[in-house]
């Protein structure tokens, strides 16, 4: 029958010799084989970055980006193939890049790079290595990071001025203190901050749209929970919307951010983002004698005009890309509600308030259980008495 009968002869032995051909020599896949040359080459690039080494780099792929990286202190850097596609001699690969910055990070950073491939001399050879597809860029795909340490901090930045560079760990150092001061010293007691050259460069770094930022002075990244061996937070300042900030200001942001690094391991998807910004805005602006009307404009106009909120701020109107005047407001409320707590029940109360919500397994019960645990109050009563503690500090 056509098509279903066994073959025979010389037809037998070329479909044998054709089977062959398909699964490469010694019987194992030909694209097993090439992701294991891959990941030979990829081995001997980690080897060349750790040893700062420009001629073994030279000899994996061009020098792209090695020279932009230099200065960073590594503790770790490895590659592992994940997905290899072939067409002939070129290639692209999938790759997961895994790194530590030294002193900083107990478990390594992980991030999702594109290889593009050629193959030269029976090797593969890296034409170039970018992040993957939504995935965020690492500063040093941006440009030659230059490195300042501080006391309390390591500030990496691009297309930055040393002296730039200093004022922005002065910041830093002068921050990690503060928020030790108000949330204890179980935390790293340092902080990395990262200045790249533009909006555009941080959205890069977030993997995000520049619109998403504009007007964002920074925003810390980290694991949620913060585990133990983890990654170290990174603060990543917007150096278009820090730069218009008085000195005041800048030290508020860096606080305020710094506060999220110390906070991280209390902080989990049980905590509302009015406690978490609202922290964190109160520890920056703790000791620096600024008043309600001063920090909450926004707030005060609405009691002016008599339209005190109903509740407290929900998750979503902390959204970047939402109403300014309506983020400005939730920032603010956040603020009033850890200002009151911190002023009624007293500061260590509101540390522990806040480590009682963050340990609870769910969203569901987190405030209220700690309302009720720490403060001896209820959702309604503290709601109550924040509405018309709004009134009696900004009417």
């Amino acid at each position: 029958m056509a098509g279903r009968g066994r073959a025979s002869g010389s037809g037998a032995v070329a479909l044998v010799l054709l089977l062959v051909c398909l699964v490469g020599c010694g019987g194992k896949p030909a694209a097993a084989t090439d992701r294991k040359d891959l990941q030979r080459v990829l081995d001997r690039r980690a080897t060349a970055v750790m040893d700062r080494d420009r001629t073994a780099f030279l000899r994996t792929g061009a020098l792209s980006w090695f020279e932009n990286l230099r200065g960073v202190p590594l503790a770790s850097w490895s590659y592992r193939v994940t997905a290899l596609h072939r067409s002939g001699d070129s290639a692209t690969a999938d790759v997961e890049l895994r790194y530590q910055v030294q002193g900083y990070d107990k478990a390594p950073v992980t991030a999702g790079r594109t290889l593009t491939l050629s193959r030269e001399r029976d090797e593969w050879y890296v034409d170039a290595e970018t992040a993957a597809k939504k995935s965020a860029q690492q500063l040093w795909d941006q440009g030659e990071v230059a490195v300042v340490r501080g006391a309390h901090s390591l500030v990496l930045g691009v297309g930055q001025t040393n002296e730039a560079l200093h004022t922005y760990a002065d910041l830093a150092d002068r921050a990690v203190p503060a928020v030790s001061g108000a949330w204890g010293t179980d935390w790293a007691g340092h902080v990395v901050v990262l200045v790249p050259k533009s909006l555009d460069g941080m959205a890069g770094l977030l993997g995000s749209p520049a619109s998403s930022y504009r007007g964002i002075a920074a925003v810390t990244t980290g694991e949620v929970g913060g585990a133990p061996n983890a990654p170290a937070d990174r603060v990543i300042v917007n150096p278009d919307a820090y730069a218009i900030l008085g000195d005041l200001g800048k030290q508020v942001v860096l606080t305020h951010e710094t506060t999220h690094v110390a906070t991280r391991a209390h902080t989990s998807a049980a905590t509302p983002l009015w406690l978490s910004e609202g922290y964190a805005d109160w520890v920056g602006y703790r000791g620096t004698g600024r008043t309600p009307d001063q920090a909450a404009p926004e707030l005060a106009r609405a009691v002016a005009d008599d339209e005190v909120p109903a509740a407290l701020p929900t998750d979503r109107d902390f959204g970047f890309s939402g109403d300014a005047t309506k983020l400005a407001q939730a920032y603010e409320g956040g603020w009033l509600a850890c200002r009151m707590i911190a002023g009624k029940w007293g500061e260590a109360k509101l540390g522990e308030f806040y480590r009682a919500v963050g340990d609870h397994r769910t969203r569901a019960g987190s405030v209220e259980g700690a309302l009720k645990k720490v403060l001896g109050t209820t959702s309604e009563e503290f709601t109550a008495a924040w509405r018309e503690y709004l009134g009696d500090q900004l009417g």
